[in-house]
């Protein structure tokens, strides 16, 4: 089976399965992260594209927020897809990993696990979370999850665990302080870096904005 063939199926899978997922975490947030992926990829050289390409489409497959909390449900279910393809044993368990520790929660805890493809992939899921889509994708799950859009008496906790981010349930807009606004300072390599950085500041103009409009200044 040719590497195109198999990003073709793996499409079709990731497409089948998320097809009613949560607008911030479906299918065309796989697309864009496979997207900026292909491009920091190329622009970056030195990895496995094949590689690159499998961990952005499963890199979402079963996200531990919508199951129960369960960080292996994602590996599993990439890795037996990928046997299902008759894939060899190394791709399978780099795209794995890949899966298992592309989170912020794994930042949070000291990155366990690394490889230039999951720089990538990880800083192509990262550009997501900025910006206007990354703004769009973060007040869709704090609706999704009933979340207040701001409290100013409920303060940002800028220490978090892992324990305390997965089980965290504060204001959208804390979210842009504990993790959105930290990513630019997390990107792996220099294309991701580059991209960041407009992304970034179009998220502290917004904040500004809003910030100055629940006070009644604009």
């Amino acid at each position: 089976m040719d590497n195109q063939t198999i990003v073709n199926k793996t499409v079709e899978f990731v497409k089948n399965t998320l097809s009613e997922a949560e607008g911030g975490h479906d299918w065309w947030h796989i697309y864009r992260v496979w997207k900026n992926a292909q491009y920091i990829g190329k622009e970056e050289g030195n990895v496995d594209m094949l590689v690159v390409e499998l961990g952005a489409l499963l890199h979402d497959i079963a996200d531990s927020k919508f199951h129960g909390g369960d960080e292996e449900v994602g590996p599993k279910t990439t890795s037996d897809f990928l046997k299902s393809l008759e894939q060899p044993e190394d791709t399978i368990e780099h795209v794995e990993n890949i899966v298992r520790y592309i989170s912020f929660r794994s930042a949070i805890e000291g990155q366990k696990w690394t490889s230039p493809e999951l720089s990538v992939v990880q800083d192509a899921d990262r550009l997501d979370a900025l910006g206007a889509i990354g703004i769009a994708r973060a007040f869709n799950y704090g609706g999704h999850k009933g979340r207040a859009l701001y409290d100013p008496n409920i303060k940002p906790n800028m220490k978090m665990t892992k324990e305390e981010y997965k089980n965290s349930t504060t204001p959208t807009l804390n979210h842009f302080h504990e993790k959105l606004l930290l990513l630019k300072n997390l990107m792996n390599t220099n294309t991701g870096k580059e991209m960041a950085e407009g992304r970034h500041q179009f998220m502290e103009i917004y904040l500004d904005q809003f910030y100055a409009e629940w006070e009644g200044k604009k």
